[in-house]
């Protein structure tokens, strides 16, 4: 077990490096000069130097991204050059929206999806395995743009049970997670979906091995077999698919947030990107990119503790 986990820390490493490499390098490649663009096009040439001194954008390339790399480290993630702000302030105020919505949307998520997949895979051909896989086709094919869509008409503009947008702040927790709700419903319906799937056909291959035979044999009932040897067994793939979903409604809300106008990480970056912030965008999504190697690693665990298998040949 311990050098199977020391051996993916070191994964864990090389990936944070290779990652930090990647984004640098994307974000420094992209067309047009962030001085010019915030001075405008006829901005002097001196007015101009300035700026890039002050931006650091006359350093060499490798001593930016060493400053960068080690200030990350030092928990300073630099200034933005629009807000005038440092951006950890940025993301310590956007974090609180963006990290709630992920985890709520995941505990929906699951919640619709386990029963779900349970109940596919238990009544295998039935009524309830062809209704619930339906239902699941339909939430894969449709975004979860045109869910929230859908839901800011029937829940708030004709229902009037939520509100249409906006982020009223964590001073009342009711009302905080209340405006969440029909963006964390519109994040998890298609994830559910996915979910869903992926448990339905873990477990019917759980319940064909020869140890759930022998389970039946030995006096167990097909709902007792079930639920004491083949869901647990059937949640190893079903892991990896959370790990990633997590990391996914963490990173990829930005659409979500941008109908909701939530305050977020999602809609930060957007803002960034247009007003060509780039220190901003390389160290949110670098914090997002941590998160998700950080996820991937904690699920490589949990692998560990599940399937005995892994800690033998560790």
């Amino acid at each position: 077990m311990i050098r199977y986990t020391i051996a993916r820390f070191f994964s864990l490493i090389i990936s944070l490096i290779v990652a930090s490499l990647v984004i640098f390098s994307v974000i420094e490649v992209i067309p047009g000069d962030p001085a010019s663009f915030m001075l405008g096009i006829n901005a002097r040439e001196d007015t101009l130097a300035a700026l890039r001194s002050e931006m650091g954008l006359d350093q060499p390339l490798t001593l930016r991204y060493f400053d960068w790399v080690i200030g990350m480290f030092q928990g300073d993630f630099g200034n933005s050059w629009t807000y005038k702000t440092p951006v950890s302030e940025l993301i310590a105020d956007r974090i609180w929206v963006s990290l709630p919505l992920a985890i709520y949307a995941l505990i929906l998520s699951t919640l619709i999806a386990f029963p779900a997949g349970i109940v596919a895979a238990s009544r295998r051909g039935g009524a309830s395995d062809v209704t619930i896989m339906g239902a699941t086709q339909m939430g894969v094919a449709i975004p979860n743009f045109w869910f929230a869509m859908i839901m800011v008409l029937i829940f708030a503009i004709n229902l009037r049970w939520f509100s249409a947008g906006g982020f009223p702040g964590w001073s009342n927790p009711l009302q905080g997670l209340k405006s969440l709700t029909l963006p964390a419903i519109s994040l998890a319906l298609p994830q559910a979906a996915i979910l869903a799937r992926i448990m339905r056909s873990s477990l019917l291959d759980i319940l064909l091995e020869d140890f759930i035979r022998t389970a039946r044999a030995k006096g167990l009932t097909r709902s007792q077999a079930l639920w004491r040897h083949a869901v647990r067994n059937a949640l190893i793939p079903v892991l990896t698919i959370i790990g990633l979903q997590f990391s996914f409604l963490l990173a990829g809300g930005i659409i979500i947030e941008q109908i909701f106008f939530l305050p977020g990480l999602g809609r930060l970056i957007f803002q960034a990107i247009s007003a060509r912030d780039l220190i901003v965008v390389e160290s949110v999504v670098m914090l997002l990119v941590f998160t998700v190697i950080m996820v991937n690693f904690a699920v490589d665990i949990t692998y560990a503790i599940v399937d005995p298998r892994l800690r033998k040949k560790s």
